[in-house]
C-alpha cells in the first residue's frame, strides 16, 4: 500500500478535542440560528477549554429509499454562509459529487466531509479528489459501509493526492449482518488500524451514526476518546421529534451539554489507559462472539425442523467428524490451541443435541 503524507488538522490535539457537532440536516435558517447561538453560548462557558470547532449540517441527503427528505440543497448553502457571518462560527457540511464541492467552495464552506456511501466508491472518490485539486479546505473521510480497511485508505489517499488542505478521518460504525444493539457495528479495531496506518492523521469518532439512538451516544463517546481518538462529530438538533432525517440518533441541545460535562478525557500513555484500549476491542470480540452462536444455533434449530420432519436422527457422526477435522485444521493456521477449541466444539455440540432433541420430541 502507498502511503502519503497526512497533512494534521492544526485545531485538534488531545488537551483540546476536534468538537463537529449540529443538526443532521439543514432544515431551516431559524433552525440552525438555534444551534449556533447554542454553540456559542457553550464555547464561552464549556469546562476544561472544549469547544465546538464547527457547526455541522447536511445539505444533500440522498436517503436509502426515494421519498423522504433528501435536503435543501445550495439554498441551504446559503444559511450555512449566514450562519458563520452571524455567529463567526466555521461550517461544515457533507459533499459526495464534484459538483457539491465546486458549490460549497463558492459559498466559501469552511470544512467538509465525505460519507460512508461516497468513500465506498472510487469512481466518485476520484472526482472528488479532482474537484479539491489545490483547496485547502479541510476534509473529513468518513469509513466505507463495509469494514475494508484498504477502501478506506484508499479514499483517504485520493484527497490527499490531490488536495492542499488538512485531511482527516471519522469513524462511523460499520454495516453488518448484525449490529444489534447498534444501528452500525464499531469493530473499533478497523479504527485502531487506521490510527496506525497514519499516526499524522486526525481521526473522530461519531457515536450518532454508530449508535443510531441517542441513548447509546454517551458510551460511544467516552469508547472513542478512550481509543486515543481526536474528537467527536455528533448530531444535534434543537428538537430531535420532528426532525427531518435520522430523529433517533440527533441529541437535544440540553443533551449534548449534559453528555460533554459527562465525558473524560483519560492519559491513554498510562497502562491503564492502554489496558483501557485493549478491553474496549475485548468486549466487541465477545459481543461478535455471542452474535456468532446465537446465529449457528438458529441454523441448528432450522436443522432440527428438517431432522424431524424426514425423521432423521439428531446425531450425524459423520458429519460431526468432519466438522471436527476442518476446525482443528483452521485453529491450528491460527496459531490456536488444538485441546482448547476442541472443548469449545463440544460445548457447542452438546448445545446444538440438546436444542435439536427438543424439537424432535415436540418441545419447540
Amino acid at each position: 500500500m502507498r502511503f502519503v503524507e497526512f497533512k494534521p488538522m492544526s485545531f485538534s490535539d488531545r488537551n483540546s478535542l476536534t468538537l463537529i457537532a449540529g443538526p443532521c440536516s439543514a432544515e431551516s435558517l431559524e433552525q440552525l440560528r438555534t444551534v449556533a447561538a447554542f454553540f456559542k453560548r457553550w464555547n464561552a462557558h464549556s469546562k476544561d477549554g472544549m469547544k465546538v470547532n464547527a457547526l455541522r449540517a447536511g445539505v444533500w441527503k440522498p436517503r436509502t429509499r426515494p421519498g423522504s427528505f433528501e435536503g435543501h440543497g445550495e439554498k441551504a448553502l446559503v444559511w450555512l454562509r449566514n450562519i458563520k457571518q452571524e455567529y463567526g462560527i466555521p461550517v461544515a457540511t457533507e459533499v459526495a459529487t464534484a459538483q457539491h464541492v465546486a458549490l460549497c467552495l463558492d459559498y466559501r464552506i469552511d470544512i467538509l466531509w465525505i460519507g460512508a456511501r461516497t468513500t465506498s466508491n472510487p469512481f466518485l472518490m476520484e472526482e472528488i479528489a479532482q474537484a479539491l485539486r489545490g483547496c485547502s479546505v479541510p476534509v473529513w473521510v468518513k469509513n466505507p459501509l463495509s469494514p475494508d480497511t484498504a477502501l478506506w485508505m484508499g479514499a483517504i489517499e485520493r484527497i490527499s493526492r490531490y488536495s492542499k488542505g488538512p485531511v482527516g478521518a471519522v469513524h462511523r460504525g460499520f454495516g453488518m449482518y448484525d449490529s444489534a444493539p447498534y444501528r452500525n457495528a464499531p469493530l473499533w479495531e478497523i479504527a485502531v488500524e487506521i490510527k496506525r496506518l497514519c499516526p499524522g492523521m486526525p481521526l473522530l469518532c461519531d457515536p450518532s451514526h454508530i449508535g443510531g439512538k441517542r441513548e447509546y451516544l454517551l458510551e460511544l463517546a467516552q469508547s472513542g476518546l478512550d481509543l486515543e481518538m481526536d474528537g467527536l462529530m455528533m448530531e444535534v438538533h434543537p428538537e430531535p421529534e420532528r426532525a427531518l432525517s435520522d430523529k433517533d440518533q440527533q441529541l437535544t441541545l440540553p443533551e449534548f451539554e449534559g453528555l460533554m460535562e459527562r465525558l473524560v478525557v483519560r492519559n491513554t500513555d498510562t497502562l491503564s489507559g492502554k489496558m483501557s484500549r485493549i478491553r474496549h476491542i475485548l468486549d466487541e470480540v465477545d459481543d461478535e462472539l455471542v452474535q456468532v452462536l446465537s446465529r449457528r444455533m438458529q441454523l441448528v434449530k432450522e436443522l432440527g425442523k428438517l431432522k424431524r420432519d424426514e425423521n432423521f436422527s439428531v446425531l450425524q457422526l459423520e458429519r460431526w467428524n468432519v466438522v471436527v477435522a476442518r476446525v482443528l485444521a483452521n485453529a491450528e493456521r491460527r496459531g490456536l490451541n488444538a485441546g482448547f477449541v476442541k472443548q469449545v466444539l463440544d460445548c457447542i455440540h452438546s448445545e446444538a443435541i440438546r436444542l435439536q432433541k427438543d424439537i424432535l420430541q415436540g418441545k419447540e
